[in-house]
């Protein structure tokens, strides 16, 4: 973990400062309810005392209208103290998603190394709400402690003995309970994990459906999530069975303390030390006990659970940095002028390629790695191993990736859409004010009016999850109007155009050079109806450039190139 990283510590306590104000107003108002509670069964025990043992009918009326007070403050401190604490526990596990979604989205990338999705989901959802519990319960604990504490003073009031017993008695239950929760502790977090991986599972067998159709590999599919599953089940049920024996521990020890308390109380009434209004009011509190200790034992269960979380989210906001941020802007207006020296990142090795502004290059790689790496170059999801990568004369790593994206845009091949409609999908790349006759054009040269013409409501048709209500060519391009309306100096497509029928992707390779003439643009695909378009086209082969000619040239006399864009 990175020198002053959040550890889980460290992010529950920022949970909980965070909501300072609000812990203490909930805590003030449960204090205030729970000694209200505490005094009821002293009230009553003074009622026998001084009203039913008298036959006084006044005295009865004076404390009949006490208690009506304490109930109705009672009442009203638990309500406001419930509605509080309740949104303090909503707004704490809220900031904890927005700080996962900025950390997952921060353009250095990173958080997401070897976590699925689905585990990241889980992490935002189900691990920010345990912790928001942990800033909910902070307040129920601070005001069960308090009735320990009023219990205690009023019967040291009613009989020392008692009083001591109360207040000698709670640090051990209290010691106790902490030792009982750290297998529960334990038990959590190894849950959590392997819920947070089913759910990956799970998500990126549904994203595969129709793959794993088409391969007919279902069956293995199942096996591989049922064994997941299985994991997760028989970890939740260890937690369930720690909770459990917690939760039952806790509840014998607080009973046989509860216990003691009765037969003291009413051995100090039999010899005569206390009244009986005395020894009403000291079985009451011992019932009322009861309560305080089971809040205490659910907070220590909450609390348990809540450091488990914490510490997922922390190994998530510390995650470091795929690629260290730099300072420097790219120029305004950018050229667009691309260059690598000499690099190599896994199957690259010590590529040198230009890549003049307003220039249309084609990039041919027999095998996918080395285009899948030099992808990563040319986005700066990874740094070279050796070499530079530069744009403009500026190596990348010097520059913001943030401002880097906003000046480069590389469109990958397997890019999702959004679960909203066909026209803010393509929107989505413009940004907010996206210029209409730009997003008009994208759809135009990507051939995505057409697919608008086929759906029930047109560009504004509702698009299902990841685009699936599509065919594969029709998501493609609306994939490829999106990256063109995002309109960048240097725009980086991988193959836009595969489930894309040849007619039109001829079409849609016309249009596409004369939408992005005199503006950076490299495909890097095997179509020949793309590179049949370019400029030039670069050979990658064994992770080296082999060949660089105009595609006619090297269909002509390159045998390899001719069979590799051929096949």
């Amino acid at each position: 973990m990175p020198t002053g990283a959040p550890t889980g510590g460290l992010v529950l306590r920022r949970a909980i400062r965070e909501q300072r104000g609000r812990v203490i107003a909930a805590s003030l108002l449960g204090m205030t309810h729970q000694g209200c509670e505490a005094l009821v069964p002293v009230v009553i025990g003074v009622v026998i005392d001084s009203a039913v043992a008298t036959g006084s009918s006044g005295a009865l009326l004076r404390w009949l209208l006490v208690l009506a007070g304490l109930f109705l403050v009672l009442s009203t401190c638990y309500r406001t103290s419930a509605r509080i604490t309740e949104g303090t526990g909503e707004l704490a596990a809220h900031r904890l998603r927005m700080q996962l979604a900025a950390r997952v989205l921060d353009p250095r990338g990173g958080a997401d190394a070897d976590r699925l999705p689905g585990a990241l989901t889980s992490i935002a959802t189900n691990d920010a709400r345990r912790v928001g519990s942990v800033a909910t319960v902070l307040a129920y604990g601070v005001s069960a402690v308090a009735a320990l504490v009023i219990s205690a003073v009023a019967l040291l009031r009613i009989s020392v003995p008692l009083g001591l017993l109360v207040l000698l008695g709670i640090p051990p239950l209290l010691w106790l309970g902490h030792r009982i929760s750290r297998p529960l502790e334990r038990r959590s977090e190894t849950e959590q994990e392997r819920a947070a991986h089913a759910s990956g599972v799970a998500a990126d067998l549904v994203a595969g459906l129709r793959v794993l159709k088409g391969m007919g590999a279902e069956s293995a599919a199942v096996a591989r999530y049922r064994t997941t599953s299985r994991d997760s089940l028989a970890a939740a049920l260890r937690a369930a069975r720690s909770r459990a024996g917690h939760e039952g521990a806790i509840l014998a020890l607080t009973g046989v303390f509860i216990a003691v308390i009765g037969m003291v109380g009413a051995y100090l009434a039999m010899d005569g030390s206390i009244s009986v209004g005395d020894l009403v009011a000291a079985v009451g509190l011992a019932q009322f006990l009861l309560g305080p200790f089971q809040l205490l034992t659910y907070v220590n269960a909450e609390l348990a659970q809540g450091r488990a979380s914490a510490r997922r989210i922390a190994e998530v906001l510390a995650s470091p940095a795929t690629v260290e941020g730099g300072d420097a802007e790219p120029a305004v207006p950018a050229a667009g002028r691309l260059t690598l020296r000499g690099v190599s990142l896994g199957t690259l090795r010590g590529v040198d390629l230009d890549l003049p502004a307003g220039s249309l290059t084609g990039v041919v790689a027999a095998d996918p790695a080395v285009a899948a790496d030099l992808l990563l170059c040319l986005a700066r999801e990874r740094d070279p191993a050796e070499g530079t990568v530069a744009l403009d004369g500026v190596a990348l790593a010097a520059l913001d990736p943030d401002a880097l994206r906003r000046t480069v845009l590389v469109a990958h091949h397997d890019a999702d859409l959004f679960e909203t409609t066909l026209l803010e999908n393509v929107r989505a790349g413009a940004g907010a004010d996206a210029d209409p006759t730009v997003v008009d054009r994208a759809l135009t040269a990507s051939a995505a009016d057409d697919v608008a013409q086929l759906l029930p409501d047109g560009a504004d048709t509702l698009l299902a999850e990841r685009g699936r209500s599509l065919s594969g060519g029709q998501r493609q391009r609306v994939a490829l109007a999106r990256a063109l309306a995002a309109d960048r100096p240097v725009l980086v497509l991988h193959d836009p155009t595969t489930a894309v029928d040849t007619v039109t992707e001829s079409r849609i390779a016309g249009r596409l050079r004369e939408l992005r003439r005199d503006r950076t643009t490299v495909l890097v695909t095997t179509s020949p109806a793309l590179l049949a378009v370019t400029d030039r086209v670069v050979v990658l082969d064994d992770g080296a450039v082999r060949a660089d000619g105009h595609h006619d040239e090297l269909l002509a006399a390159d045998a390899a190139y001719r069979a590799t864009v051929l096949a």
